[in-house]
């Protein structure tokens, strides 16, 4: 479970099944003291949402949204076109509720939360192993 906020507009792609898959960044801050310095850091994390969830996440989330997410570590690997292997981890989200306003300019808090639960049952998320998307520009799996 993280709490963050955006670092990019959402990029929502299909698999060649026509599954919709939709991956984002979010970064998260911590800040603690030493001896009455302060410290703050950023962490970035990758997040992918699949099917349903991953529609609502591209028609809801954009750069700076401040949001929820829930879900499970993937570690994922492969071999460049040179040989090297890479490897990425992320967030497979479950769930997603927008904790930004609708329009980021309101000064009020808001009072309620959007929560991304699909009117239909989801199978469970792909493992990876079933469809991978390769992303067109990096030639790296999405």
């Amino acid at each position: 479970m993280i709490i963050g906020n955006l670092t990019r507009d959402p990029e929502m792609r299909f698999t060649p099944n026509g599954k919709a898959v939709t991956s984002f960044a979010v970064a998260t801050n911590r800040e603690w003291n030493v001896e009455g310095q302060a410290h703050e850091e950023a962490e970035f994390h990758n997040v992918v949402a699949w099917t349903k969830l991953g529609e609502i996440c591209n028609q809801l989330l954009r750069k700076g949204t401040k949001v929820y997410i829930s879900g499970r570590l993937q570690t994922r690997t492969w071999d460049d076109a040179q040989g090297a292997k890479h490897y990425r981890t992320e967030i497979v989200a479950d769930e997603m509720i927008v904790l930004s306003p609708k329009s980021f300019g309101d000064a009020a808090p808001v009072a309620a939360t959007e929560k991304a639960e699909p009117a239909e049952p989801i199978s469970p998320a792909p493992t990876g192993e079933e469809d991978v998307v390769i992303d067109e520009k990096t030639g790296m799996p999405f």
